[in-house]
């Protein structure tokens, strides 16, 4: 669909402008909606460390702009041809090609301010879309025929609000009716981001950057370490996952010690370590977990949510940001479907839902099934199948186009859903009767 599709009349309200939140905005401008963005950061800046985007997610972004912005990204992210995996004495196990280049299904791993910055500057300058900035959203509002929220004591009103601010958001509470509590995950992850420079001077180290971009991994028992050298060898990356029972009630990240990562990585690799060592400084980033929500959508069905306040994401499922933004385009896709006639706004939310559902939640499961095979490896069997522990590349994940699969499933999904309004009423009235008699 083209970037100036007929105006459906349709106002959507979206509360947060991370990749989620910017990739519906961006869908629902192109596909006719009127947008406002709402965000309660008062500014917008390059923060963050390493972020990764899968085939289905390129494939959305070389359609922006005529491939544009895709060509913005790729300058700016990991040009590897080979991941490695090393057992966390250094001992090497095997290597994986990296997805196969590709004009309109391409593979993204950058810089989350960065590629961010790309996004926003797109939505908002490019493409004009009203992006308030400084509007925290405390409470979400729901009646017949609308959706709202309050900000600074004033209600905004659309048809529809998306809640696309994270798994604090305040959406949820209207979505499920009460506060969802986090578990501990049981894990944390040392992230950090810096110039590659030390890495080049040091004999250790020398042989990760002089060839340019670079990307390996160590594996312990319940950690696993990864350092990704990007930018032609300017910029290094590195993520350390470990066992972490800190009793936090919700998901933040708090300034690392290195001395603290170093303890994790006793008795890691040398050349591993001494990356850490040559780092300046990280973040400790402590997770919780969260069951799988019931609905991303509310009673009145004009309230839904989106990407990490429906549907959290490991790390490890390096899908997080993809499904994020898969979500938007469906939404948007199915919005814009109803405006064409085909049903009505609170139908094409619930159709929305119905076709992400059961996709996402099988791409968390990778996630799981991922950091599993990794933190719990049996060294002796894996050096004897070395591709046991290699990431899966299923056709179902990345080969994915999720607007054509919106298009093509929304009538048959909006019949299964209409015959399910239709047997529960029909439930309702022979439960009325049978009291009235």
């Amino acid at each position: 669909m083209d970037e100036h599709a007929p105006k459906t009349g349709i106002k959507v309200i979206i509360v947060g402008a991370g990749f989620g939140g910017l990739t519906a905005a961006i869908e629902c401008h192109r596909k006719g909606h009127d947008v406002l963005i709402l965000e309660s950061f008062s500014e917008i800046r390059p923060l963050g460390d390493i972020i990764s985007f899968g085939p289905n997610a390129g494939r959305i972004i070389t359609s922006w702009d005529n491939g544009s912005i895709a060509d913005k990204i790729s300058p700016l992210c990991l040009h590897n041809t080979i991941f490695h995996f090393k057992r966390f004495d250094g001992t090497y196990i095997t290597s994986q090609p990296v997805h196969p280049p590709s004009k309109t299904a391409p593979a993204y791993s950058g810089h989350r301010g960065e590629i961010h910055e790309i996004f926003f500057n797109y939505a908002r300058d490019t493409l004009g879309i009203e992006i308030r900035l400084g509007c925290r959203v405390l409470e979400y509002v729901e009646e017949p025929g609308r959706a709202g929220v309050v900000v600074n004591g004033e209600t905004i009103w659309g048809d529809v609000v998306i809640g696309s601010d994270g798994v604090k958001s305040k959406a949820r509470e209207l979505v499920l009716g009460f506060v969802d509590k986090p578990k501990s995950s049981g894990y944390a992850i040392f992230r950090a981001w810096a110039d590659a420079t030390p890495l080049l001077h040091d004999p250790l180290t020398k042989h990760m950057v002089e060839n340019g971009d670079y990307h390996v991994m160590w594996i312990g028992p319940d950690v696993h370490y990864i350092v990704a050298v990007l930018k032609g060898g300017k910029d290094v990356s590195w993520v350390c996952t470990h066992k972490d029972e800190a009793d936090i009630e919700e998901s933040w990240s708090f300034p690392g010690k290195i001395e603290d990562v170093l303890k994790v990585l006793d008795g890691y690799d040398p050349v591993g370590r001494r990356v850490v060592e040559l780092t300046p400084e990280c973040i400790d980033w402590k997770l919780v977990y969260r069951d799988p929500l019931p609905t991303w959508v509310s009673k009145h069905a004009r309230t839904c949510l989106l990407g990490d306040s429906a549907h959290p994401f490991l790390p490890t499922s390096m899908q997080g940001a993809s499904q994020a933004m898969e979500d938007g385009v469906v939404l948007a896709t199915c919005l814009q479907l109803a405006a064409a006639g085909k049903s009505d706004i609170p139908t094409a939310v619930r159709t929305y839902e119905k076709i992400r559902y059961g996709r996402v939640r099988q791409a968390q499961l990778l996630g799981e099934e991922t950091r599993d095979k990794w933190h719990k490896a049996d060294f002796e069997k894996v050096l004897e199948n070395p591709d046991a522990i290699k990431l899966k590349r299923d056709d179902w994940l990345f080969g994915f186009d999720c607007e054509q699969d919106a298009i093509e499933r929304y009538d048959s999904v909006v019949k299964e859903l209409l015959g399910m309004a239709g047997m529960a009423m029909g439930k309702a009235q022979v439960t009325e009767v049978s009291v009235a008699a």
